[in-house]
């Protein structure tokens, strides 16, 4: 999936960071003060248990990339920022979802999870729990797919990204 320019509509920012107490309430606290639109926010240790690294997908039209990484490099425990261009980046998120699932529509929704690659997490009588893990775009489609069996609880973990490796294509690898 290649998006234009023009096609662009939010921008990801890596920001690695102190890991301290904190950091995560200053960060989103400054794009609350300066109204930036956070469309996904997810954090975690990196392999280095002194950083986290918080990866922030930002909406293009509330926010000017240089004026939002300009206000997050005055923010004293902020290491470095790196934009990642959703064209040049891996973008992945996780979609935990329950769904109705009485067992007449049972088989549908099981082709539907082996057509989205994922997984029976939990299973009861009329109910199934799902997890599909892959691009923000797909898992839109998973859950539009799902919404006519019922989504009882739906939850998203936010993406996180790393730039793709120098624009090697491996014939293994797949975009999913």
């Amino acid at each position: 999936m290649s998006a234009s320019p023009d096609d662009i509509t939010h921008h990801i920012l890596s920001v690695l960071v102190e890991n301290k107490a904190g950091v995560l309430a200053r960060v989103s606290g400054l794009f609350a003060r300066r109204g930036f639109n956070i469309i996904s926010l997810a954090v975690a240790p990196t392999e280095d248990e002194h950083f986290s690294r918080i990866t922030i997908a930002v909406d293009v039209a509330s926010a000017p990339l240089d004026q939002v990484t300009e206000q997050l490099f005055k923010l004293i425990s902020v290491v470095s920022i790196t934009e990642l261009d959703p064209r040049h980046a891996v973008e992945r998120e996780l979609l935990l979802v329950t769904v109705e699932a009485p067992p007449a529509v049972r088989p549908q929704i099981l082709a539907l999870v082996d057509e989205f690659v994922g997984r029976v997490l939990d299973e009861g009588e009329d109910r199934l729990t799902l997890s599909v893990e892959g691009h923000p775009d797909k898992l839109d489609g998973c859950a539009e797919r799902l919404e006519p069996f019922g989504i009882v609880e739906l939850q998203r973990t936010g993406r996180v990204a790393l730039p793709k490796l120098d624009n090697v294509v491996d014939p293994r690898l797949h975009q999913v």
